[in-house]
């Protein structure tokens, strides 16, 4: 009889024990990567489209079409308006036009990770602090003003496509913040 009452003792220890074990392990909380981490604390806002005239010369050559957004600080942008807008006119203008960051002659010269840290670290400066997490180039082509004026004149002859001068990044639409 102590035989049966020792091995019934047992084997509810053992059930108990392996329920609790299960129970516990399946609601473990997961392990978030320090990526995940720093991705949960960031926020896209979305850049306006700008066209960006291409002077030679002494005369507009050309233009560049681009869209950039950015991944920024959500706690320090929260009820902060920026002109991100205005500031990334300028920067775009400046990178395109006065450090002639593009050669239209050699697009594969174009270093664009050089470029988004360019924009990045310039804008933060602007702003006085490290708003700017990562910049996301969606769009950044250039076309002649040859095909411009073509497609203007509504001429038969169909303009020409733009000059891709980086593929852009895929930006998720996401909940307008307002900024």
């Amino acid at each position: 009889m102590v035989k049966i009452l020792a091995a019934g003792l047992w084997v509810c220890l053992v059930a108990l024990g392996a329920v609790y074990f299960s129970v516990h392990m399946a609601t473990a909380p997961a392990e978030v990567s320090e990526e995940d981490a720093r991705k949960a604390k960031l926020e896209l806002v979305r850049g306006e489209a700008i066209t960006v005239p291409m002077i030679a010369d002494g005369s507009v050559s050309g233009y560049f079409l681009g869209r950039v957004s950015f991944m920024m600080d959500k706690e320090k942008i929260k009820g902060v308006e920026l002109p991100l807008t205005e500031l990334m006119t300028d920067e775009l203008f400046t990178l395109l036009i006065g450090n002639k960051m593009v050669d239209i002659s050699n697009m594969a010269a174009f270093d664009v990770v050089a470029f988004k840290e360019k924009v990045k670290t310039d804008i933060n400066t602007h702003l006085g602090d490290n708003f700017i997490d990562e910049v996301l180039v969606e769009q950044l082509d250039y076309l002649s003003k040859d095909d411009v004026r073509t497609a203007g004149e509504g001429k038969a002859k169909p303009p020409g496509q733009p000059v891709k001068v980086i593929e852009g990044d895929k930006v998720e639409e996401s909940a307008k913040t307002g900024h």
